[in-house]
């Protein structure tokens, strides 16, 4: 097996000719949704599925700053049971923290197993509508993660970032087209979403998310 470390906190794994996307485990010996895990000496992998994840997705479709490092203090916003937040927090390490928020009980229940073994990880039970509700919880961060499927996505990452997130610092948010309107083309509602953003973000990067994720757009923007 070949490893290779990409430009944030995450790798490349070959093997017999394929190259997966990978993060080094934070809690060896634990999956969290079924993921291959891979040694190589004293350190453990955890592959990164993109078909399960709309962050490893953008990855692996080009995304070419991924501001998640390690020591970030990251919000994320549908943390549901934790299959990306998980990888998240082995980016961020030890050092770092993820401040998940999720409004599904039965996903929080999940979510509060994988915490268990990751200290990094803090699960708050919220709607990220209200972000006031978490207000006490945490302090600035240094990126946003939001992967909501609410009709008001853009506002619900303006008025976090407005409260959480530092002056010149990353959002990435995974929009779901057909959570917003079903109605209209996806590519109505991409165009709607960046204007509602645009006031309050610098988009830096815009990527559709096929063949891993049908009528969904990754934007990673800058907060201004």
């Amino acid at each position: 097996m070949r490893i290779e470390k990409g430009a944030s906190n995450f790798y490349w794994l070959s093997e017999g000719g394929r190259k997966m996307l990978a993060t080094k485990s934070l809690a060896p010996g634990r999956r969290v949704y079924g993921e291959r895990l891979m040694k190589q000496g004293s350190s453990e992998y955890r592959v990164w599925d993109p078909n399960r994840s709309k962050l490893a997705a953008a990855i692996m479709k080009g995304l070419k700053e991924v501001p998640i490092r390690e020591g970030s203090h990251v919000l994320y916003l549908g943390a549901a049971s934790g299959t990306t937040s998980s990888h998240v927090s082995d980016i961020v390490g030890k050092d770092g923290t993820v401040y998940c928020v999720e409004f599904a009980p039965r996903s929080m229940r999940d979510l509060v197993g994988v915490c268990e073994s990751r200290p990094n990880m803090l699960p708050l039970l919220a709607d990220a509508r209200q972000p006031q509700d978490y207000a006490d919880k945490l302090e600035a961060v240094d990126v946003i993660y939001q992967d909501v499927a609410q009709p008001d996505q853009a506002t619900i990452l303006i008025n976090n970032a407005k409260l959480f997130l530092k002056p010149g610092q990353y959002a990435l948010i995974a929009v779901k087209s057909q959570s917003i309107d079903v109605t209209k083309k996806p590519s109505e509602i991409y165009e709607q979403v960046l204007a509602e953003l645009s006031p309050h973000f610098e988009v830096v990067e815009k990527l559709p998310l096929e063949p891993y994720e049908k009528d969904h757009l990754f934007i990673s923007a800058k907060f201004r």
